[in-house]
């Protein structure tokens, strides 16, 4: 059954008649707008449970009024591009499923919808004319995500059994300072006491999560943007290094597209291919991202993350390889 939605000029004209104190009813509404009587009740249970309005009947008065004088109808001032932003910002909302903020951002763009004019179209054109095609996520315990959701709102200490890559779970106290979102993966970054210092917990390698009674207050000192600096994904180092990559002429025009790092410098070659420089403070996934474009990329300086690149590609090329001696990032 389709969800009842109310004509917005007329929802403004119940709302004018209720302010001007003359107790009007749903007969009286009705005939004056030209309207069923049943259309008037739908206005009146719509603007109670989907508008939160202060809506009250009096036996003594036999209409309606407001018992709070001031309450006004949401302003409903939307232009179309406004409405078309609505519209993408859903459609965005997709790469969220599953995660605490998925289901009460989707009530609140029903609820700008079911606001709207019934001359404003919640789609352009009539239309469902554009997919978002979300990034390959992990796997995420649903409570887990929800628990980090939590301490993160309410700067309280988690209690988490995390398993690092290649390692057994394990227990760890956590305050938990920062949430990340990158390439489809959560991360929460906080203070460890384990360690004493600031680590980065992937949420997929959580097993579970408890909240604590202890909370805590953000230091000062922390500044998530000068802590990641000039990183190239979600490790981070103290050391910056300048990286000069050549991508051959049938790469270039992917690599000109994009806006890869802050940093980046693009040096053009007679050929048609290029030199992207970067300056990163730490190498992990920048390697990775080297690797991703097969022969079309190859890393001119340092010279030392050219070695490793060539010794990965040989080992992926390699059938009897046994496990990679390739580092991966620390365990936090």
């Amino acid at each position: 059954m389709k969800k009842y939605k109310p004509q917005h000029a007329r929802l403004l004209f119940i709302d004018r008649r209720i302010h001007e104190k003359s107790y009007p009813n749903c007969s009286s509404l009705a005939a004056e707008y030209e309207v069923s009587t049943k259309t008037i009740q739908r206005d009146i249970e719509y603007m109670r449970f989907e508008l939160n309005a202060p809506l009250e009947y009096s036996a003594r008065e036999r209409g309606f009024y407001y018992t709070e004088e001031q309450y006004q109808l949401p302003a409903m001032d939307i232009r179309e591009s406004d409405l078309f932003a609505i519209y993408l910002a859903d459609k965005l909302l997709a790469q969220y499923e599953g995660t605490p903020i998925h289901d009460s951002l989707r009530s609140v763009f029903r609820k700008i919808e079911n606001a709207l004019p019934d001359s404003a179209p919640a789609r352009p054109g009539g239309q469902d004319r554009f997919t978002v095609f979300p990034p390959f996520a992990t796997v995420i315990l649903p409570e887990v995500l929800a628990a980090v959701f939590d301490g993160l709102r309410t700067s309280t200490r988690l209690e988490i059994l995390y398993r690092s890559p290649g390692g057994e779970p394990a227990w760890r106290q956590v305050d938990p300072y920062h949430g990340v979102r990158f390439e489809g993966d959560w991360y929460l970054v906080g203070h460890c006491h384990l360690r004493d210092a600031i680590r980065t917990f992937s949420l997929a390698r959580m097993a579970e999560v408890r909240k604590r009674r202890e909370q805590f207050t953000l230091p000062d000192r922390f500044d998530f943007r000068r802590l990641t600096g000039s990183h190239f994904g979600v490790h981070w180092g103290p050391e910056e290094t300048e990286v000069r990559i050549h991508f051959s002429r049938q790469a270039a025009d992917y690599v000109r597209e994009r806006q890869w790092h802050p940093t980046q410098a693009i040096d053009e070659q007679a050929d048609g291919s290029l030199i992207l420089t970067l300056t990163v403070n730490h190498l992990l996934e920048l390697r990775r991202w080297i690797l991703s474009w097969g022969d079309a990329a190859r890393v001119l300086a340092p010279v030392s993350l050219a070695e490793e690149v060539r010794a990965i590609a040989r080992r992926m090329a390699d059938p009897d390889r046994r496990d990679s001696p390739v580092d991966w990032p620390g365990r936090p």
